[in-house]
């Protein structure tokens, strides 16, 4: 399980930092700190960093093996972000969906797609021992 008095750290690159603070924004994420190259959220209670690299920006993203994201331990939490992301109208890379259906590891999942192309999965297990 989690440790609560830790937090998971992920620094990614970013095309544009107002597009990237806008979209995290919009998604619910708090901006803690801005400089000329980089900007840092409170991603959910981690720390995401979005480096200013315009260079090294995925042109085709492919879910797996690359991304990342957050496993939601209750349901109502998992709905609130996919609804909060319908209607600020964030981009889609995957429409909710359902992996592993009539398994144990049955879980419901979601992509959306950064300015920068990193793909952010959202996801409930209905199995809360699946989570790791």
């Amino acid at each position: 399980m989690r440790d609560t008095n830790k937090v998971f750290h992920l620094a990614i690159p970013c095309k544009d930092l107002d597009e990237t603070v806008e979209f995290y924004e919009k998604l619910g994420c708090k901006l803690a700190r801005r400089y000329d190259d980089r900007v840092t959220f409170n991603f959910y209670g981690d720390q995401v960093v979005c480096h200013l690299n315009p260079n090294s920006i995925d042109p085709s993203p492919k879910m797996y093996p690359r991304h990342f994201g957050i496993t939601f331990l209750e349901r109502s939490e998992f709905d609130q972000v996919l609804n909060e992301a319908i209607s600020q109208e964030l981009p889609f890379f995957q429409e909710k969906m359902i992996r592993f259906a009539g398994k144990r590891e049955e879980h419901i999942t979601f992509f959306l797609i950064d300015p920068a192309n990193n793909l952010l999965e959202f996801k409930y297990y209905h199995d809360p021992e699946m989570a790791y």
